[in-house]
């Protein structure tokens, strides 16, 4: 009963010495697998800048070519997507390749419904766009 309590015991000691420890740092991804996951998603990126200079092609060589509100749409529809690319880069190269993926997935989902957007205003208000 004369137990002295004021003596650190072998786990309270390995536990303080663990807590004031620091934590462990993850390694940072390889490049060739932020090049791989960013250029998986990059050509998807790329199918909808493509979709989008073809469409600002179409539209502006037609019969009433395009007024200054049809260009800026569409160049609007062309740049969108490269600027969501390098955001989504921005905020998920120096995650886990999950996430990174994750939010590459998230931005591609962006772009998708911005272009439909474009594509439905070309459709219901396509008159006001032409005619330059």
């Amino acid at each position: 009963m004369s137990e002295n309590t004021n003596e650190p015991t072998e786990t309270s000691a390995s536990s303080s010495v663990t807590a004031s420890a620091p934590a462990e740092r993850r390694t940072a991804l390889p490049v060739w697998l932020i090049a791989t996951i960013a250029g998986f998603f990059g050509l998807f990126y790329a199918y909808a800048v493509w979709n989008a200079v073809a469409f600002l092609v179409s539209q502006a060589t037609g019969p009433l070519g395009l007024n200054g509100g049809g260009w800026a749409l569409l160049l609007t529809a062309i740049a969108f997507p490269v600027v969501v690319f390098a955001l989504a880069f921005a905020i998920g190269w120096k995650r886990r390749a999950g996430a990174f993926a994750l939010i590459m997935l998230s931005g591609l989902g962006i772009v998708a419904v911005f272009w439909m957007n474009v594509i439905a205003y070309a459709a219901v208000y396509g008159a006001s766009l032409l005619g330059g």
